[in-house]
């Protein structure tokens, strides 16, 4: 185990030190924090959220899956981070749909834009909700095997990599239509498989369909908003039940997590949007590959456990 080991040692080292010094600190408080800030990190990049949290939760002391509740509620914190960043955005779609749909006021050529984005929204969410609500306790129980995470980030990765290269880039947002509100809804219904990243998908999607980088990623920060709220309030209501399953982390530490998840997610989104107006994903898609090939050697060799 040797060359693999120190491997893992080289990776996982600074989370099994800071994970020991939150343990003799007699708290959990410090791992909340630092999977916190994973969240936020990894949320609005195309490298998955839900894959980092699982995979560093292995490389902390008890080598604890944080879980998919821990996931969800921390979600929240990025979320409102889209919601506080995209603000002026969110509040034009929402006005025009409410004075459209509920009002039946007339609406000038940009509300009427602002309106079909209401409805495509609502649309792209369909397919995610439907399949989460349906197969939650398999998302739950049998989703997790790092195994399945660690392959869907490579072929994910590489599906996002062709798509960058052979998408157009001649559409944007206002060329969007029901059909490829629906397919972007498809696309971000994979994101149930922890690994496939939500926004990777959705972007990928775009760029499939000739959308550009910038539009395919602003488009993909709106569309997860129903969805990952949703998600995080349903979990937040179970983890407050009389019965709900004991987790890693407590109630107070996993709000402390999402706190910091929404800083640091604000921040990400401006940068994000800034490096793809320039850039290519080139970088994201080898790092899913280099890393999802890593904890592949790592669990043939016996160095972690699915």
């Amino acid at each position: 185990m040797g060359y693999f080991g120190r491997s893992r040692g080289s990776y996982g080292g600074l989370l099994v030190t800071i994970d020991l010094y939150a343990q003799r600190q007699g708290s959990r408080l410090f791992s909340a924090i630092f999977l916190g800030i994973v969240q936020g990190l990894t949320e609005f990049l195309p490298i998955s959220s839900s894959a980092h949290i699982r995979i560093v939760g292995e490389f902390m002391n008890k080598a604890q899956d944080p879980g998919a509740r821990f996931t969800a509620i921390t979600q929240i914190g990025t979320e409102l981070a889209v919601l506080i960043f995209f603000r002026n955005d969110i509040k034009a779609i929402v006005a025009s749909w409410v004075k459209q749909v509920l009002l039946r006021g007339e609406l000038s050529a940009e509300g009427k834009g602002q309106a079909r984005m209401g409805w495509l929204i609502i649309v792209g969410s369909l397919p995610i909700v439907v399949l989460g609500y349906l197969g939650k306790d398999i998302i739950t129980n049998d989703l997790r095997s790092l195994w399945l995470i660690a392959s869907v980030m490579i072929i994910f990765g590489l599906i996002l990599g062709f798509a960058d290269k052979v998408g157009k880039s001649d559409r944007t947002l206002d060329q969007l239509n029901s059909k490829h509100g629906i397919l972007y809804g498809a696309a971000q219904a994979l994101a149930l498989v922890p690994g496939v990243s939500r926004s990777g998908a959705t972007i990928a999607m775009g760029r499939f369909l000739g959308y550009t980088r910038e539009a395919a990623l602003r488009y993909s920060f709106l569309l997860a908003l129903p969805a990952v709220f949703g998600s995080g309030l349903y979990e937040l209501k179970d983890a407050f039940s009389l019965d709900a399953a004991p987790n890693v982390f407590t109630i107070p530490e996993t709000f402390v997590a999402t706190g910091v998840a929404f800083v640091i997610g604000y921040i990400v989104i401006a940068w994000l949007l800034k490096f793809v107006s320039t850039k290519s994903f080139r970088p994201f898609i080898i790092y899913r590959v280099a890393l999802g090939s890593l904890i592949l050697v790592l669990l043939a060799t016996g160095v972690i456990s699915a």
